[in-house]
């Protein structure tokens, strides 16, 4: 009673201070309370992934193949290899060979510390730890991909896809336009055949018909070939030849000096 007889006593100014110096008293269990979660959340700190990317795919090197490998290092994630191009694809069949080889490819771990020392510590060195294993003479060829994401990756594929489509559109467009400009050609030519012929049957016409063009076609490797071989033939016949005469002159010219030298 007598505490309430003096808080009703008291004036405004002291009741201000009053509760001023309340509010600055802190409960010290409220305060280690809040130390154990802020100790809490810097313990449940979420790992960012890290990306490495792999320069070299062997042939029949597989997804499974380089999540098992990766797996002895840390915990992998997403993994991704670019196939090869459609066209060495294609060769590949017509050659009887249906085996579907990667060049390059992406390796999501789960922690980027995890990834960076993996890229470090086996780039260059040996696939296989065995000499038995199948890639034990491949090197490894990664690089750790600093700040890169996965989303990164994704929107590369995309792009690629879009200019892939663009560009055949555009061949499939200029294929269209070569056929029908030949088309029109054709049709155009038997127009003008067709109306020459009608002028041509028709009775007291003056018809001219048109200059026909010769043109001389451009000889054949085999008919080069054989007037090299003929002319090699010519020059040996005119080479023995001159070999002749310039016996039958040395013949002649020793007949004279026999003549000469040997009067007696």
């Amino acid at each position: 009673m007598e505490d309430e007889q003096e808080q009703a006593n008291e004036s405004p100014e002291e009741v201000e201070e009053r509760v001023e110096q309340e509010d600055g008293e802190e409960d010290p269990e409220m305060m280690e309370d809040e130390e154990k979660v802020s100790e809490d959340n810097t313990k449940k700190k979420v790992a960012l992934p890290g990306i490495i990317y792999l320069g070299h795919i062997p042939p029949r090197l597989r997804p499974s193949h380089i999540r098992k490998m990766m797996s002895a290092y840390g915990e992998v994630g997403r993994i991704f290899l670019q196939a090869e191009d459609r066209c060495i694809r294609k060769k590949k069949k017509k050659a009887g060979s249906n085996a579907r080889d990667f060049t390059e490819g992406w390796v999501e771990f789960r922690d980027k510390n995890v990834a960076k020392h993996v890229a470090i510590s086996l780039n260059n060195t040996p696939m296989g730890t065995r000499k038995k294993n199948r890639f034990h003479d491949d090197l490894w060829s990664m690089k750790y991909l600093h700040r890169f994401k996965w989303s990164h990756l994704s929107e590369r594929l995309a792009i690629e896809r879009q200019v892939r489509k663009q560009r055949m559109r555009a061949e499939v467009s200029q294929v269209k336009r070569e056929t029908n400009f030949y088309l029109q050609n054709v049709e155009r030519g038997k127009k003008i055949a067709k109306s020459a012929r009608k002028k041509a049957a028709e009775p007291g016409s003056n018809h001219v018909p048109d200059k026909q063009w010769n043109f001389t076609q451009r000889k054949t490797e085999e008919e080069i070939q054989a007037l090299k071989s003929g002319g090699d033939k010519n020059r040996i016949q005119k080479r023995q030849e001159q070999a002749q005469r310039a016996e039958e002159q040395s013949k002649t010219n020793r007949s004279l000096l026999h003549k000469i030298f040997n009067v007696s």
